[in-house]
């Protein structure tokens, strides 16, 4: 005999992108209404972890000195972009990342503050935080 995880499964089907269902409420998984139900705590905190080993791992392979880095609070600064931005977003700030490779924080810090990242009126508080944890206090 089936069981009900899979008789469901086999009439709603698995998907893992967001789609709209045949009333056009946003769906996500097996069937979950996102517009109705949206996600628990627990389910929000898995994806964030998720996205960060994903994230980390981005970063890892395009930029394998940032693990080595001396400064815990430094690395974050680009593991932080490296989420909001993504692995693309992060790779396009040359002069920022050549000035951590080479431990010059201060220069780093500015290069962050020099980018459309610190006008944008959405990520300018972010950006300037950032840019004082790469170039003033580290750890």
């Amino acid at each position: 005999m089936e069981t009900l995880e899979d008789q469901i499964l086999r009439h709603e089907g698995l998907r893992l992108k967001p789609y709209k269902d045949t009333r056009g409420n946003l769906t996500i998984g097996v069937g979950r209404n996102l517009e109705a139900n949206g996600i628990s705590r627990l389910e929000a905190t898995l994806m964030f972890h998720n996205d960060i080993d994903s994230m980390r791992a981005d970063v890892d392979r395009a930029l394998p000195w940032v693990g080595s880095m001396p400064s815990e609070s430094r690395r974050n600064v680009i593991y932080d972009m490296a989420f909001n931005l993504g692995i693309g977003g992060l790779l396009g700030f040359k002069r920022m990342l050549a000035a951590a490779k080479r431990g010059d924080y201060v220069v780093a810090g500015a290069e962050i503050l020099n980018s459309k990242y610190a006008r944008d009126g959405d990520t300018r508080g972010r950006a300037v935080e950032l840019a004082g944890q790469m170039g003033l206090t580290g750890d």
